[in-house]
């Protein structure tokens, strides 16, 4: 089952400020239901094609390219870290993993910034 610990995003919180400070980026990091970590993502030199985006980590590389795909794509791990895990089966309805994961570029009220 998938758990999400104040403590376990404390020890993510570093290497995802990392990625985020690498790109100049600014941002959030929360634990939504106490099974998924987020990162909101408010202002940055990046273009998502959108203010306002939940990025659907499962298709980072073919829906995005260049800067934005590398920096999802080192997020994303960032974000998942050394110890995640996912033994889910979805032929026979199982499903088990350390953590999900949500990536947002703004928010419905409060828009990414596109800075230059």
């Amino acid at each position: 089952m998938a758990y999400v610990s104040q403590e376990m995003k404390a020890k993510l919180a570093p290497a995802i400020k990392s990625v985020l400070k690498k790109y100049k980026m600014k941002g959030s990091i929360s634990v939504r239901n106490h099974s998924t970590l987020v990162v909101n993502l408010k202002q940055g030199p990046i273009e998502f094609g959108g203010d306002s985006i939940q990025v659907n980590t499962y298709w980072i590389h073919d829906h995005y390219e260049g800067k934005a795909k590398k920096f999802l794509t080192e997020l994303k791990e960032a974000m998942l870290g050394p110890d995640y895990f996912d033994h889910s089966d979805a032929q026979t309805d199982y499903f088990h993993c350390s953590h999900y994961i949500d990536i947002n570029v703004g928010k419905w009220n409060s828009p990414y910034a596109l800075v230059k």
